[in-house]
């Protein structure tokens, strides 16, 4: 389970002094937490443990943005080392042809003719894609097709 694996990982850190990564997984496990009693369980599942990772993936790539764009390249370079770290936790990204694909038999099973199905199509993709693509690239792409006549 995604679970024991960072926490392990966590245990390794911490033992072998690397302040980093230790660093990262305390703040990911306490997140993970958090959710957890929000949603009043023991544990997070992985589908959402991915959400949680995620949701930091997204603060540090805003925080890369600002820090660049603030000059700051040492602590840009620090938050992307960061990330990377979180990255080995979720699973290989869907290549655009795969998402593509999906998009085509989304279209064929709920008759989406234009950007007024939108909804429709994501809800149906969004099972498909979940912890495997970037939802806002699976948003652009579908808006691309339904914005293109078939």
């Amino acid at each position: 389970m995604l679970a024991d694996d960072i926490f392990n990982d966590y245990k390794e850190a911490m033992k072998s002094r690397d302040a980093l990564k230790s660093s990262v997984l305390s703040f990911l496990r306490a997140d993970m937490l958090n959710q957890a009693t929000a949603k009043k369980k023991d544990k997070l599942d992985d589908t959402e443990i991915f959400t949680v990772i995620k949701k930091q993936i997204k603060q540090h790539q805003d925080s890369i943005e600002q820090f660049t764009l603030g000059g700051r390249v040492d602590a840009a370079e620090k938050e992307k080392k960061e990330l990377e770290i979180l990255k080995r936790y979720l699973p290989e990204e869907m290549p655009v042809e795969q998402i593509k694909c999906l998009i085509e038999e989304a279209v064929a099973l709920t008759g989406a003719s234009g950007i007024k199905d939108m909804g429709k199509l994501m809800k149906e993709l969004t099972a498909k894609t979940a912890g495997k693509a970037d939802g806002k690239l699976v948003s652009d792409l579908v808006r691309a097709r339904l914005n293109t006549p078939s």
